[in-house]
C-alpha cells in the first residue's frame, strides 16, 4: 500500500504576520527512494548476534544522543521563531535595537534619533507635512471640487449628485453628507482617495465595490475607512512630530528622497492590504479597528525588512492593480 506525505501548499494572505498554510495528501508511489530508510529485519537480527554486549549499548547511547540532539535542535529553533515575532513586532524594544544599524542611532532616551535629511527630503517632508495640517472645509470651493472629483472617478458612467445626497452613502460615508466624516483626516485623506482612484484604477474599484473574496454582511465603509487608513499612516510615520523617529518613519524618508508621492503610494498600498486583512480575517464592522492595527503591524514588518529602496519593494505593492 502506498504511502502518504504531506505537502504543503502556501497562500498569499499573511495575517500578522502569520502565513496560512494549507495541507493536503498525496499518493507517494512514484517516490524513487521512501521517506524514511527501510531496512531488512532478518539482516539485523544476523548483525547483532555477531556484536559483543557492549557494542550493543555503546550503540544505543549513541542512538539517544542523537536522539536528545534532535530535540534540543527543535527547542532552539522555536526559540529563534519566538525571538523573530519579538524582533518583527510591532513596537518591539529588541527590533528597535536590532534596527540600528539599518535605520540610524539610538539617543539616551532608547528611542532611535532622527535622521539627517537632504534638503530634497526636507523640503518634501514640509510640504507633506503641510498638508497634513490642512483641514476639510465643506465650505471651501476647492474642497467642494475634490469631492466631486472623487465621484466621478468612482462612478465615471454616472450623474453627479449634490454635496449633500443619499446617494454618497453609497460610497462609504456614514452619512449624507461627506464632509461630516472627515474629522481628523483632514483634506490630505480625500486626496489619498483621488490618488488612488487615478493611480490604481482597477484596485480602487475592487476595494470600492467590495469584488474580492467572500464578503461579510456587514461591510467597512469604504470611504471612511480611507480617511481611517490616512490617520494610520501619519501616526505610524511619525510624520508631525518635526523629523520621524520610528523605523518605520526612518525608511519613508528613504523612498521620500526618490518619490514625492510616496505617502500616496504607501496609502494605496496599506488600503489593499487592510482589505486583504479584513478577508483573511472573515472580518465584520465592528472588527474594522482590530484588522486596522494588525494592517499597521504589517506594514511596520514590511517597511523593516532588508532591501526595500522603494514602495514599490514592500511585498504587499504587488497586490495592486493599476488597470
Amino acid at each position: 500500500m502506498a504511502s502518504a506525505t504531506l505537502r504543503r501548499r502556501l497562500h498569499h494572505g499573511d495575517v500578522d504576520g502569520r502565513r496560512y498554510e494549507k495541507y493536503d495528501t498525496t499518493d507517494t508511489e512514484d517516490l524513487n527512494e521512501p521517506l524514511l530508510g527501510s531496512s531488512n529485519s532478518s539482516h539485523r537480527d544476523e548483525y547483532n548476534e555477531d556484536r559483543t554486549l557492549e557494542e550493543i549499548w555503546d550503540e544505543e547511547r549513541k542512538r539517544q544522543q542523537v536522539h536528545w540532539t534532535l530535540i534540543f535542535s527543535q527547542l532552539i529553533a522555536q526559540w529563534a521563531q519566538w525571538i523573530a515575532n519579538i524582533v518583527f513586532g510591532s513596537g518591539s524594544l529588541v527590533g528597535r535595537f536590532l534596527s540600528l544599524s539599518a535605520f540610524g542611532q539610538i539617543g539616551s532616551g532608547g528611542k532611535l534619533l532622527p535622521p539627517t535629511l537632504s534638503p530634497l527630503q526636507e523640503e518634501r517632508l514640509k510640504n507633506l507635512q503641510r498638508r497634513l495640517e490642512v483641514p476639510f472645509d465643506g465650505s471651501q470651493s476647492e474642497h467642494q471640487d475634490a469631492l466631486r472629483q472623487l465621484w466621478r472617478l468612482a462612478y465615471p458612467h454616472r450623474e453627479l449628485p449634490p454635496l449633500k445626497s443619499e446617494l454618497w452613502k453609497e460610497m462609504g460615508w456614514q452619512g449624507t453628507d461627506p464632509s461630516t466624516d472627515f474629522r481628523g483626516g483632514g483634506f490630505i485623506s480625500l486626496e489619498n482617495l483621488i490618488f488612488f482612484a487615478k493611480a490604481y484604477p482597477k484596485s480602487f474599484q475592487r476595494l470600492l465595490h467590495k469584488q474580492d473574496g467572500t464578503r461579510a454582511e456587514w461591510e467597512y465603509p469604504f470611504a471612511v475607512a480611507g480617511i481611517n487608513i490616512s490617520f494610520m499612516l501619519a501616526q505610524m510615520l511619525d510624520l508631525q512630530s518635526g523629523k520621524p523617529s520610528s523605523v518605520a518613519g526612518i525608511r519613508f524618508m528613504e523612498f521620500l528622497e526618490d518619490d514625492e508621492t510616496a505617502f500616496d503610494n504607501l496609502y494605496c498600498v496599506a488600503f489593499q492590504m487592510m482589505d486583504a486583512q479584513w478577508l483573511a480575517k472573515r472580518a465584520s464592522y465592528m472588527d474594522f479597528n482590530d484588522v486596522l492595527k494588525s494592517t499597521r503591524t504589517q506594514l511596520e514588518r514590511e517597511l523593516a525588512l532588508e532591501d526595500i529602496s522603494s514602495i514599490r519593494d514592500l511585498p504587499a505593492f504587488n497586490l495592486l492593480r493599476r488597470s
